[in-house]
């Protein structure tokens, strides 16, 4: 927390804002080729090492640009992977979304050179599992932010997350070799980044007892509520689904419901 705080301070300055913006043109740059002409990608821009050793550095870069493949998955997958990504780098802020995402396609980077140098072979990793991650990310963050499966079906984000988890160990049973390497990478990003952000001074006896003196306080307060939307004035006491958090980008402390935090109008002063 701390180290992510300092580089922050130091680099924040220099984060891409709406970087999954970006991410998705790259998507659907690399679908269309997908359609048109497929050996492209893999003869000249995939992450092979082996070609990358050799002088071909810029597949450090080309190989971001693999789509989900598919023509009516990769719109489906695209827009989930907008949507997510785009609600936690609103929620952690452009300059850690911007790390969670270097630090996973740095980890692809390097896995698929020490392995080549190991094994003699290029295994061509991609980032589907990094996107994929982001679900558990989001997870963490929105656990009771519902989905509309198939458009019909409302699923919670921490159903869909443990979906995704039993999906990983599956490909980790069945999978490849570079299927292996880039589901552990993926999850490993993913824990690295859920553990580093974590506030462990909240786990320590004396937090903890401070924490029950004050629920006690609060409940004693009939009546009186914590949090408020802004917008639509439900409080907790509306349901325990409901997350509430501040707007950073509205002047002044102005708290929404998870159904406005993100379709609010601004407020200026």
């Amino acid at each position: 927390m701390n180290l992510l705080n300092k580089l922050e301070r130091k680099f924040g300055k220099y984060a891409i804002h709406n970087l999954m913006y970006y991410i998705i043109i790259l998507y659907g740059i690399g679908t269309v080729l997908d359609m048109v002409a497929p050996e492209i990608y893999f003869n000249y821009l995939s992450l092979n090492a082996a070609a990358i050793l050799r002088g071909q550095v810029w597949r450090i870069f080309t190989f971001l640009i693999q789509g989900p493949g598919g023509r009516l998955f990769a719109i489906l997958a695209l827009y989930l992977y907008y949507m997510i990504g785009t609600n936690l780098e609103n929620q952690w802020g452009a300059f850690r979304f911007n790390m969670y995402f270097l630090v996973g396609i740095l980890g692809h980077v390097l896995a698929a050179i020490i392995v080549y140098l190991i094994t003699g072979k290029s295994y061509l990793l991609g980032t589907s599992y990094l996107n994929f991650s982001l679900l558990f990310a989001f997870a963490a963050t929105y656990p009771n932010m519902q989905f509309l499966l198939f458009f019909i079906i409302p699923v919670k984000a921490k159903w869909l997350a443990l979906f995704n988890g039993a999906y990983f160990a599956y490909m980790l049973i069945t999978g490849n070799i570079a299927t292996k390497i880039c589901v552990v990478l993926s999850f490993a990003n993913f824990l690295i980044f859920f553990l580093a952000t974590r506030n462990y001074k909240r786990m320590s006896p004396h937090e903890i007892h401070r924490k029950q003196v004050y629920k006690r306080a609060v409940s004693q307060q009939k009546g009186i509520t914590k949090h408020k939307c802004a917008i639509c004035g439900r409080t907790e006491e509306d349901g325990d689904e409901l997350e509430f958090r501040f707007c950073s980008k509205c002047d002044g402390n102005y708290e929404y419901c998870q159904d406005h935090l993100f379709t609010h109008k601004h407020i200026k002063k």
